[in-house]
């Protein structure tokens, strides 16, 4: 740095000096030069503003001081100067090839990486070395390896056949073919006593492809199994078997835009992501209330969008002014052949995403899902069994369900040896309808950048539920024989959720990190079990607690989590579970 002050130092000295006017024009245009270079070289940051504004002042103050010195000795009786000649001091040609080659170093450094990048973008050298078709494909996937501790509170009821047991597992019992079955399986009960520790990991690899201008196909696999719709999670301990890795999207997604490249416009088809604001921003996955982050959809959703700000070329936050934006979406459950009752998810949802001047950002949104043909249907024929003979029964039941929704019996297991029908349930389905109203919303806080503060929060209620309808149906078959209805079950139909995060809002640098603190409350029939979060009290509704957890940026695309949850019941016998899960995740 030095040399680089000395010699430019000695250039503009040059073109200020005073010479012979034969040089003038010559002089004139090496100051012209000079000067450009020294601006080409604060550009390029070798040197600063200030330094380059010195240096072009002290030329200019050496300067005046040697036409100073000139007009003193005419004065003395020396010759005199043409006011139009301009003078300069000799200088020597060694540092006249000294400046010309540190100029041409730095130049050539530049040009020569100017070249070396467009070589590398436009391929030179290598004809026809990778087909086009190459290029329409992006490649991305993420691994996350996790311990996770299950620590059973010590009020817990024992759950077990000698203890009159209340909390038992119905995906298991509808698998199992019956109460029977799962009880001779081990599988029929929950866990509310034993701690457990295990290792998962979770492994995901995604392939987009363009097939043209607005639309893409994409494939993500990821490990999981396939009954289970909301863990993409792997057990480690499986005695060195392979791990499931299939299928988990497959889709077409059409975005249109406009003329300020504002994407006013997405359709997906097939299995794709989540088509619903959740509350989530750009460092939390979205509340899991209602939906579970692993949960993708099968079916059709298509998103609006208008941009009402006065800068309409910018989409949504960081930018001035608000984008609506409305989504629709349908989604068959489950299809029979031998059934009309195919089972459907409709859903509609209207928000906002307002981004202010001052980066700060607010998104709401109000959405509906309706569920249909989800209830259990019972068999009151004379056996009252499922067998081939009822498939509108066994229509009714679920494929998969995680715990606490209102269940109603859909068959038995058989009849006692006098003929009488016995009460164990071999199926059992879901006794309300579900049709959710579910509200969320957000804000970010940007006045402490590069840290940011967000408050969401989520609520929802069930509005299908209706407790007349609810009760006749679960004693349609569990009332059998009996005056009175032996059981009836009072309405639990909402849920919320309040959540803080502080920190980067990207947490993909060494050092960059957040922590986040949530409350949240689900009765029984807020919303369906089977596709709720999966972590909390391990899944289900009828919980209560609060999580806390954080992220840590160890180098780019490597970052630690850790998560506490602590959960109860909500009704019915002590069962509580905490839950710590330490992760390292990775994403390319």
């Amino acid at each position: 740095m030095d040399n680089n002050k000395s010699l430019l130092a000695i250039a503009l000295l040059c073109a200020t000096g005073v010479t012979q006017a034969g040089e003038k024009e010559e002089l004139l245009k090496l100051r012209n030069t000079t000067t450009n270079l020294i601006k080409q070289l604060v550009k390029q940051g070798v040197l600063s503003d200030k330094l380059a504004e010195d240096m072009i002042k002290q030329a200019e103050t050496d300067a005046e001081q040697q036409v100073a010195v000139a007009k003193a000795a005419e004065a003395n009786g020396k010759e005199p100067v043409d006011p139009d000649e301009v003078r300069v001091a000799y200088v020597p040609d060694f540092v006249k090839d000294e400046i010309r080659q540190q100029v041409r170093s730095e130049l050539r450094e530049e040009v020569v990486g100017d070249v070396m990048e467009k070589a590398k973008k436009e391929q030179w050298g290598l004809p026809d070395a990778l087909p086009d078709w190459t290029k329409r494909f992006t490649l991305s996937g993420d691994i996350r390896l996790r311990s996770q501790n299950d620590f059973m509170s010590s009020d817990n009821i024992t759950n077990s056949l000698r203890d009159n047991p209340f909390y038992f597992d119905p995906q298991a019992i509808n698998q199992a073919g019956g109460l029977t079955n799962a009880l001779a399986d081990n599988t029929a009960l929950r866990n509310t006593t034993k701690d457990r520790q295990r290792f998962r990991e979770r492994v995901r690899l995604g392939i987009d492809a363009k097939i043209t201008d607005g639309l893409k196909a994409g494939v993500r696999l990821a490990t999981g199994n396939q009954p289970d719709p909301v863990s993409t999670n792997q057990t480690l301990g499986n005695t060195g078997q392979r791990y499931e890795f299939e299928i988990d999207r497959a889709f077409l997604q059409y975005d249109a835009f406009d003329d300020n490249h504002f994407n006013w416009l997405t359709l997906a088809g097939g299995r794709i992501k989540n088509p619903w604001y959740t509350g989530g921003g750009e460092f939390t996955g979205g509340s899991e209330l209602v939906w579970d982050t692993d949960l993708s959809f099968e079916g059709f959703a298509g998103t609006i969008k208008q941009h009402l700000g006065p800068s309409g070329g910018l989409e949504n936050v960081n930018s001035e002014g608000p984008v609506l934006f409305a989504t629709a979406g349908a989604f068959p459950l489950q299809e029979f052949e031998l059934s009309s009752n195919d089972k459907w998810l409709f859903g509609g949802q209207l928000g906002v995403d307002w981004g202010f001047d001052n980066q700060d950002s607010f998104k709401a949104a109000v959405a509906y899902y309706d569920y249909s043909n989800i209830q259990a249907n019972p068999n009151t024929s004379e056996t009252g069994t499922c067998d081939l003979n009822t498939p509108e029964n066994n229509a009714s039941v679920p494929e998969f369900m995680q715990g606490g929704n209102t269940l109603a019996t859909v068959c038995r297991e058989g009849k006692f040896d006098d003929g009488s029908i016995a009460p164990i349930p071999a199926q059992a389905g879901l006794a309300s309808d579900y049709n959710i109203l579910n509200i969320n919303a957000s804000y970010d806080y940007a006045g402490f950048a590069p840290y940011h503060l967000r408050f969401s929060g989520d609520y929802a209620k069930n509005l299908g539920f209706k407790s007349a309808d609810v009760n006749k149906l679960i004693n349609t078959l569990d009332g059998q024989g009996r005056d009175e209805p032996f059981i009836n079950v009072d309405e639990q139909t909402t849920a919320w959720q309040a959540r803080i995060d502080w920190g980067w809002p990207k947490v993909d640098k060494a050092g960059n990190w957040n922590v986040f603190l949530a409350y949240k409350y689900v009765e029984r029939d807020a919303v369906l079990d089977a596709f709720t979060d999966s972590d909390f009290h391990l899944g289900g509704t009828n919980a209560k607690g609060w999580f806390l957890g954080g992220n840590y940026g160890l180098m780019k695309n490597l970052w630690l989590t850790g998560r506490w949850l602590s959960a109860d019941v909500i009704e019915g016998p002590p069962f509580g579970i905490d839950i710590l899960q330490l992760d390292i995740n990775t994403r390319f």
